[in-house]
């Protein structure tokens, strides 16, 4: 049984699983918990007793690992990125701003790039085809990174 003096491979397995599970928040992708729960399953049985050799625990440490990452990777993944109450639909934008109205805070001259609109309450750049004057409404049509393409 574990407890005893020698209990060198139990914190060594037991620093690995805190390590790996500490690199998930430096390390996108969900992955490395279920490794650091798997060298935790590993102290466990190393503690009781019921692993003794190198072998086995690098056996039990894949075999639980994998099991966890395959079993459990999607349901976990879901739930961190904030999709608590469904699965996400890839594809609805979220950050869709086609058809929304805003409004001119300069002229918009067309072929020039320096005209000024504001939509969610913040400045954005904007670009149009025609010329769009200071303090009227025109609509959103696409978005090019940090510039709106408008229209009357």
């Amino acid at each position: 049984m574990g407890g005893s003096a020698n209990s060198l491979p139990e914190i060594i397995w037991f620093v690995v699983g805190l390590i790996l599970i500490l690199m998930e928040f430096a390390v996108p992708g969900v992955i490395l918990v279920f490794f650091g729960i798997g060298a935790w399953i590993v102290t466990a049985l190393v503690y009781l007793g019921l692993l003794t050799s190198l072998t086995s625990q690098l056996f039990v440490f894949s075999g639980a690992s994998l099991v966890l990452l395959v079993a459990l990777r999607k349901l976990v993944k879901d739930k961190f990125y904030g999709h608590i109450t469904g699965p996400q639909d890839l594809s609805q934008n979220l950050d869709d701003f086609i058809g929304h109205k805003v409004l001119a805070l300069n002229d918009i001259v067309p072929g020039k790039t320096d005209g000024r609109v504001e939509f969610k309450g913040a400045d954005w750049n904007a670009v149009a085809d025609e010329e769009i004057k200071q303090g009227e409404t025109a609509t959103i049509v696409k978005n090019d990174g940090l510039t709106l393409i408008i229209k009357k």
